[in-house]
């Protein structure tokens, strides 16, 4: 296991340029699956749990090439179909998360799939009901094999329907547009998921042959075809590294620029780190981000106090909350953050109130955060990065802090965050990596 040190207090400046979107690369390689021709996918992050996929791919059959670092065409023309079935590959998809978006694919091309209850961060209950009941609409019969404890899904022809789902689930979502688009006849899906990367694997889909209309709204409607084709695509940088550095800069920042980042596709992160009193320049597709001695919380126009809440695009997305929590311990004035979408997502707070911060958590859903504005800095600490937002989180706490921290368990960092010691030393960061 490798841990991170980290010398606080230091200020960073300098240009930065997010990684491509991990969530997005997620869905779209897994969309390769749905031919037999090459799929060129670009700007792919080189991160562990995008890497882990792709090797669980190769071991599925799939011919993989890595054209450039962040370059790779993917040609799923002869899948070993027997290992699908298999123990060793039930284990491993049991142990990565992004393995749940291979099922659409392989039920709609192949009419068959294997699943067990994913992996991935430890961030509370992430139910699979919304994945199922749509590949149940589409037609396909489960069984249950309570000896493996896995479920086969199974259907001869998918067929098309309308369906209202139950919650707006991204990767629900993207599993069900993945069966459907070589389903029989024509699919609604409303109260479908619109976040930027939904709206890319589409995009995608389209130019593979699909016929999607309603793109980048909550209703989708998909006219099935009988097979797709190869295709070319770029991932959007990442929205949520992009709402990282943000963070990093505010509170450790000497004038940082974030290049571009796709301004059109960070919806409402710029205006809740302003909300916060961070002041951000959108120059372009670039962000500057100058130093800032102070930034002041704002209050409601009646005078109540701030509520941070996430929920489905184009609201903030719940991966940013623990950014903006961080960042709110520096501010001046207090903040309510209300986390609705996963349980245990604000428990890493008690790390930052060892390091000083002033938080009162309410209960596993809301805390408030009463902001330092600078005169009492974090102090260093040694903490556990309990998933791959936390990790981040403490980070950026790390750096702005009194003294040497320390990060375990740092593997979930790299789950999500290409190089992430690298380019932050680059803007004059002190952090090293270290065996434990």
């Amino acid at each position: 296991m490798e841990s991170f040190i980290i010398e606080g207090g230091h200020y960073l400046s300098g240009t930065i340029t997010p990684q491509g979107a991990k969530n997005e690369a997620l869905e779209v390689i897994c969309a390769s699956l749905l031919t037999q021709e090459e799929v060129t996918i670009d700007n792919i992050p080189d991160i562990l749990d995008v890497n882990n996929l792709i090797k669980l791919l190769q071991e599925t059959g799939v011919k993989v090439t890595r054209n450039s670092r962040n370059n790779y065409t993917f040609q799923a023309d002869n899948l070993h179909l027997d290992y699908l079935q298999s123990d060793d590959f039930v284990k491993k998809c049991s142990s990565l998360r992004g393995s749940v978006l291979m099922i659409g694919p392989l039920l709609g091309r192949f009419g068959k799939a294997t699943i067990a209850k994913p992996g991935g961060d430890k961030i509370g209950r992430r139910r699979l009901d919304t994945h199922f009941l749509g590949f149940k609409r589409l037609g396909a019969k489960f069984i249950r094999n309570e000896e493996r404890n896995i479920y086969h899904i199974e259907a001869k022809q998918l067929k098309g329907c309308y369906m209202l789902i139950d919650e707006a689930s991204v990767t629900g979502t993207a599993n069900i547009i993945m069966a459907a688009v070589l389903a029989k006849g024509t699919t609604t899906i409303y109260n479908a998921a619109c976040e930027p990367y939904i709206q890319q694997l589409c995009r995608l889909l389209n130019a593979m042959g699909a016929n999607i209309s309603g793109i980048a709204s909550n209703l989708l409607t998909i006219e099935g075809v009988k097979e797709l084709h190869g295709a070319r695509h770029s991932v959007l940088p990442d929205m949520i590294e992009v709402g990282s550095f943000i963070g990093m800069a505010a509170m450790t920042g000497n004038g940082i620029r974030i290049k571009d980042v796709s301004v059109k596709n960070l919806g409402m992160i710029p205006e809740a780190f302003k909300k916060l009193g961070v002041k951000i320049d959108i120059e372009g597709d670039d962000l500057w981000i100058p130093h800032q001695p102070h930034y002041q919380i704002e209050s409601f126009i009646d005078g109540t106090i701030m509520t941070l809440a996430d929920a489905p695009w184009p609201g903030l997305t719940p991966d940013l909350l623990s950014v903006l929590l961080v960042v709110a311990t520096q501010a001046r004035g207090s903040v309510l953050f209300h986390q609705k979408m996963f349980e245990s997502r604000l428990f890493f707070v008690d790390k930052l109130i060892d390091m000083g911060a002033q938080i009162i958590l309410c209960d596993p859903h809301r805390a408030v955060v009463v902001g330092h504005d600078h005169k009492l800095r974090l102090h260093a600490g040694h903490m556990t990065s309990p998933d791959i937002r936390a990790g981040i989180a403490l980070l950026i706490a790390a750096l702005s802090a009194n003294g040497t921290s320390r990060i375990a368990n740092i593997a979930q960092i790299d789950r999500g965050y290409e190089d992430i010691e690298k380019r932050l030393n680059a803007l004059g960061a002190k952090i090293k990596r270290v065996n434990d």
